[in-house]
C-alpha cells in the first residue's frame, strides 16, 4: 500500500487539477462526501441524535470541513461551524462551500482571535460531538499562540473527535506534534495514507484511519514516484520462495552465523534457530570454541562451528581464516548476535566486513563494531542488511536516540542511501530502507514485543530468508513483517508475557496465515 508525504499528497492533487483537468471544487466535495460517511459510521452511530460543532480554518481543509457540514445538516443533524477567521478571508473553493451554508441555516460563527473565541467557550463546551477540519497536511512549524490555544481547548473538552485528512497540529511526514495537536477519536484522510498515520507517536493521535478515494486518477498518482509503502500481507505472499513437491535441504540454503561470547549464548542460539524456523535447509553456528559445548546443547537442529576464542569466551581475530573457509557453500552469513566488544572480536568483525562475498545481516554487537567505522560499508563486496534499534542506530549516526525517533523513516533512508545498504530500523512500525531510498512501515507486532532476544530472533528471520533466495530488500521486509504477526498471533492469547523463543516458534504459523488467511489491513477497512 502506497504511503505519501503532505508534499506528495499535494502534487497529486496539483496533477489532478492543473493537467488531469478535474476542478479543485470536485475533489473537495469528494473529499467531504467521504468524510463524512467515515464520521457517521465511526462516531454518529453512537452517539445518534447528537449536535456536531465543526472547528474550521480558512483554507482547503476548513473547505472539507464546510462540505461536511452541509451534508450533515442535509441529513437533518443539527451543526455549527466555528470558523477560525473571518468570512471574507476564506478564498477559492473552500469559500465557494462556505457560502452555502446560510442557505441550509448552519450557523457560522466567527472566531478569529483569542478574544472572540474565548466568547464562544461556552457555546461549545455544551456540543457532545466535534470535527477538526483547521489544518491540513501542510503544517510542519510548531503551532503557537492562539491556535495553541484552540487545540488545547479542543483536546480539554474529551470528547469525541473526528480529524478531516489528519488531526490538526500532526506533522503528515514525521508522525510529531507540532508542539500540540488534536487527539481525534477518527481520521478520515484523502488518496492515501500519510506517514504520518502509520508510525508512533502520530498513531496514538489519528485514531482509526479511513482512507477516501476522492477521484484522482492513477496518471496523476504515478507522475509522483513511490518513496514509501506499508508492507501488507499481499506483497509478502507475493515473494515467499515457492518449493517444489521434491525440495531438498540443499534446494532451500545454507546460512552462517557467526555469534556468541560469554553471556550471551542464548542470542546466538535463537538467531540460528529462527533462520531455520523459517525454512533455510541448513544453519551453521559459528561460536568460540569454549562454549562450542553450551551451543550444541542448545541448538539442536543447527549445527555449530567452534572457532579461536580469546580464552574469555569471545571470538578472537585468529578465527578469520577459518570462518571465511566456513562461508564457502553458504548463500548468506549473519554477524553480531551477542559477540561482546572485545577488541579482538572487533577486529574480527571488521575483517569479515571487508572480505565476505556474500549477503550479510549485521545486529546487536556487530553493529556496535561497525559505530565510528562507516567506511567499512562502502568496502563490502556484497550486500550488507543492518538490524539497528533506535540506540545502535544513534551510535552509528552520532546522534541522540531523540534524535532518531524525532523522524525514523529519514534516519533509515539517509543511512540506507548514503551507504548503499538496507537498513531495518526496529521499534514499533519497524522501518525498512533500501539503498533506492524507498522506504517501508512495518504494521504488524505489538507492545508484548519490549523483551529481550526478539531482535536476535529478527536477525535469524531475515537470514533464513535470504538463504532461501530472497533478495535482501525482501528478505529484510518478509522477516519485519512475519515476525511482527508472529507477535500478533501470540498477543490473541495474552497481551505480553510471550518469549522471544515462542515469537520463533510462531513464524511457520505467521507464514500460514499469510499464505491462507491474510491478516486484515490495519487502516481499517476503506469506505469508498
Amino acid at each position: 500500500m502506497r504511503v505519501v508525504t503532505g508534499s506528495e499528497m499535494q502534487a497529486m492533487d496539483r496533477n489532478t487539477i492543473e493537467t488531469f483537468g478535474i476542478p479543485g471544487r470536485v475533489l473537495m466535495e469528494n473529499a467531504g462526501r467521504g468524510a463524512t460517511r467515515s464520521f457517521l459510521e465511526r462516531i454518529y452511530a453512537g452517539h445518534p441524535g447528537r449536535g456536531v460543532g465543526v472547528l474550521a480554518g480558512r483554507g482547503n481543509n476548513g473547505g472539507d470541513g464546510f462540505v461536511m457540514a452541509r451534508l450533515l445538516a442535509q441529513r437533518g443533524i443539527p451543526v455549527q461551524v466555528f470558523l477560525l477567521s473571518t468570512v471574507d478571508r476564506v478564498q477559492g473553493d473552500a469559500a465557494a462551500n462556505l457560502h452555502l451554508l446560510p442557505k441550509l441555516r448552519v450557523p457560522v460563527l466567527e472566531a478569529p482571535d483569542s478574544s472572540a473565541f474565548n466568547a464562544r467557550q461556552h457555546a461549545m463546551r455544551h456540543l457532545p460531538l466535534w470535527i477538526d477540519a483547521i489544518f491540513g497536511t501542510g503544517l510542519n512549524a510548531d503551532i503557537q499562540g492562539f491556535y495553541h490555544e484552540v487545540i488545547a481547548f479542543l483536546n480539554s473538552l474529551q470528547r469525541p473527535v473526528f480529524a478531516v485528512d489528519i488531526p490538526s497540529g500532526l506533522n503528515a511526514d514525521t508522525g510529531q506534534a507540532c508542539g500540540i495537536a488534536v487527539r481525534a477519536t477518527a481520521t478520515a484522510t484523502f488518496g492515501f495514507p500519510k506517514i504520518g498515520h502509520l508510525v508512533y507517536p502520530g498513531i496514538g493521535y489519528c485514531g482509526p484511519v479511513d482512507v477516501i478515494d476522492i477521484g484522482i486518477p492513477p496518471s496523476a498518482a504515478e507522475a509522483i514516484p513511490p518513496r514509501q509503502a506499508l508492507i501488507t500481507g499481499e506483497h509478502i505472499r507475493g515473494v515467499l520462495p515457492q518449493r517444489p513437491a521434491d525440495a531438498h535441504k540443499g534446494h532451500t540454503g545454507h546460512a552462517l552465523v557467526v555469534a556468541a561470547s560469554t553471556g550471551k549464548t542464548g542470542a546466538a542460539a535463537m538467531a540460528a534457530a529462527a533462520a531455520a524456523r523459517t525454512g533455510a535447509g541448513l544453519v551453521t553456528l559459528a561460536v568460540p570454541r569454549s562454549l562450542n559445548p553450551v551451543l550444541e546443547a542448545l541448538t539442536v537442529e543447527v549445527m555449530t562451528l567452534p572457532l579461536p576464542d580469546d580464552g574469555q569466551g569471545a571470538l578472537a581475530e585468529t578465527a578469520f581464516d577459518e570462518a571465511a573457509r566456513a562461508w564457502e557453500g553458504k548463500r548468506c552469513v549473519a554477524l553480531g548476535p551477542g559477540m561482546g566488544t572485545a577488541p579482538g572480536t572487533q577486529a574480527l568483525s571488521h575483517r569479515i566486513l571487508r572480505a565476505c562475498p556474500l549477503p550479510l545481516v549485521i545486529d546487536a554487537d556487530g553493529l556496535n563494531h561497525l559505530a565510528g567505522h562507516l567506511y567499512l560499508l562502502s568496502e563490502r563486496p556484497a550486500a550488507t542488511v543492518l538490524t539497528p534499534h533506535p540506540g545502535e542506530m544513534a551510535r552509528l549516526l552520532g546522534c541522540s536516540t531523540a534524535d532518531i525517533q524525532k523522524d525514523r523513516l529519514a534516519a533509515a533512508r539517509n543511512l540506507a542511501r548514503q551507504h548503499k545498504v538496507v537498513v531495518v530500523l526496529k521499534g514499533g512500525r519497524t522501518v525498512v530502507a533500501s539503498p533506492d531510498g524507498r522506504v517501508w512501515i512495518n504494521p504488524t507486532g505489538n507492545a508484548g514485543m519490549a523483551s529481550g532476544g526478539m531482535g536476535d530472533v529478527l536477525t535469524g528471520a531475515i537470514t533464513g530468508w535470504l538463504a532461501q533466495g530472497l533478495s535482501p530488500v525482501d528478505a529484510a521486509l518478509t522477516g519485519v513483517f512475519l515476525h511482527g504477526l508472529a507477535a500478533d498471533l501470540l498477543a490473541e492469547r495474552t497481551p505480553w508475557g510471550f518469549l522471544a523463543s515462542e515469537v520463533m516458534h510462531a513464524l511457520p504459523r505467521a507464514m500460514r496465515r499469510v499464505l491462507e488467511d491474510p491478516p486484515p489491513p490495519p487502516l481499517g477497512t476503506p469506505l469508498y
